[in-house]
């Protein structure tokens, strides 16, 4: 009897201890939330204890915002759970006609998967496969199949001056090019160089190289109002002395980039010793064409690059092979999203009382809420347990790495938060895991929007909150 009591009274004790901590946490968030910074600026807060099966803390959870990249989740989880583990990327190469004495006389095909990784280094294995193949020579056209998503470009409410990836099944090098800028001569150009060098984008370089006490003042520009691949480097360049030479490569997105996937490829073709005589443009490979090659690349591969570096084109391309699974070709990103929409039905809530319209949070049309996401969050922990590990190691970590390599370093929730990071002019998100100091594993959702000025201020309150859950 006496035992009896004594569990009682342990039981009782720890319950009490326990609504203390909750009380004190909730405390310590509300501070934070005090801040004139939130007269003016909306905020919503979602947190879930694995452990006490319970919600620590609410506040807005239900209020739609813009999810900024924390749409990725959404994205992401939908593929885990729906394209499987399994998945692959297939890229394909195929021809008409017939080869003799390593003669193509016939056209060959390179069919478009939506690869979001592929770059020049695939290129060169593609192009060394063709050539191990036997053909030496082609004697017709280099054809893109691009059959596999519709002809939309951008998403639903994206903004030019985000310079977006254009999207294509044949994706390469994410769609952009890198400019190299290094000082010349003191007086003359600065030089300029394409990464990777090609034809496909031309270069006015209007810059000019200036003594080494000068500061670097080059821009970058892009012919917007024509959709032009012409770049324009303008502005002084330091001459700095060879050892502290700032070397800086600029990146931007190119237009049409399944031509210049073509243009590449082709060049690759050339340097692997074959010749190739025909035109470059865009078909349908046809049912009776012979295939070479297909490289294959697993989709679970992708997911650490791309949530720790919140690549968007990755997310787009992974929303349109979950069209193409579940709805067949042309992928488009609506039928991606009734994926999405199958998975928030799963975890209880309605889909219609959000509104979806990318994979990627670029864009402004986007409607979710802090509820959402931790329901998403919860569901891969409790429903899909494997599923949740992959999502769970695929965040950036707080101090470590990705997109939170920088932040919390020091802090009490360094190495202790795992959470996707979302930014759009006005909105800053962050959701994910967090394992607290009594060793409690919490699910943690959070948006910020309608403020002005920097993002790190928001960041800031984000890191604020994480270091309360930790201490929790």
């Amino acid at each position: 009897m006496k035992s009896c009591l004594f569990i009682l009274l342990v039981l009782f004790t720890q319950s009490i201890f326990s609504q203390r901590n909750v009380l004190q946490l909730r405390s310590r968030i509300d501070s934070v939330l005090a801040d004139s910074f939130f007269d003016t600026t909306q905020i919503a807060v979602d947190v879930y204890d694995f452990t006490l099966y319970e919600r620590l803390y609410a506040r807005n959870e239900k209020l739609l915002l813009r999810p900024a990249s924390n749409m990725k989740i959404l994205t992401m989880s939908a593929a885990l759970v729906f394209l499987g583990t399994d998945y692959n990327f297939t890229t394909s190469l195929c021809y008409t006609g017939e080869i003799k004495s390593g003669v193509l006389f016939g056209d060959l095909y390179v069919i478009g998967g939506c690869d979001p990784v592929l770059n020049c280094r695939d290129l060169d294995s593609l192009a060394a496969v063709i050539k191990s193949s036997g053909i030496s020579e082609i004697k017709g056209n280099l054809i893109g199949d691009v059959s596999m998503m519709d002809s939309l470009y951008w998403g639903k409410g994206w903004m030019f001056d985000d310079d977006c990836a254009y999207l294509t099944p044949l994706d390469i090098n994410a769609n952009s090019i890198g400019v190299l800028v290094k000082p010349g001569l003191a007086g003359q150009k600065a030089d300029v160089v394409l990464i990777p060098q090609t034809d496909f984008v031309q270069l006015n370089n209007l810059s000019v190289t200036v003594p080494a006490d000068s500061p670097d003042t080059f821009t970058l520009e892009k012919d917007w109002l024509h959709h032009k691949n012409m770049l324009t480097i303008q502005g002084n360049v330091s001459a700095k002395p060879a050892a502290d030479s700032l070397r800086d490569t600029l990146h931007t997105k190119v237009f049409e980039p399944q031509l210049y996937f073509l243009a590449l490829f082709q060049k690759a073709i050339w340097n692997s010793g074959i010749s190739i005589s025909g035109k470059k443009y865009f078909a349908a490979a046809p049912s009776y064409s012979k295939e070479i090659y297909s490289f294959k690349r697993p989709f679970v591969g992708m997911v650490n690059y791309i949530n720790k570096e919140s690549y968007n084109l990755g997310a787009e391309m992974i929303l349109r092979a979950l069209a193409a699974k579940c709805s067949g070709v042309p992928a488009t990103a609506d039928n991606g999203i009734k994926m999405i929409d199958s998975l928030i039905t799963l975890t209880g809530l309605n889909p219609k009382a959000y509104r979806i319209a990318d994979g990627s949070g670029i864009s402004h049309y986007n409607l979710i809420s802090a509820q959402l996401l931790l329901e998403i969050l919860k569901y891969l922990y409790f429903q899909k347990p494997d599923l949740y590990r992959i999502l769970y190691e695929s965040f950036p970590v707080a101090g470590i790495d990705g997109t939170l390599s920088n932040r919390m370093k020091g802090a009490s929730a360094q190495n202790k938060v795992h959470a996707k990071t979302g930014t759009l002019s006005g909105v800053s998100s962050l959701s994910g895991y967090v394992t607290a100091d009594n060793g409690h594993l919490l699910a943690f959702s959070i948006i910020l929007q309608n403020y002005s000025g920097s993002s790190k201020t928001a960041k800031d309150y984000e890191d604020k909150i994480c270091n309360i859950l930790t201490e929790y």
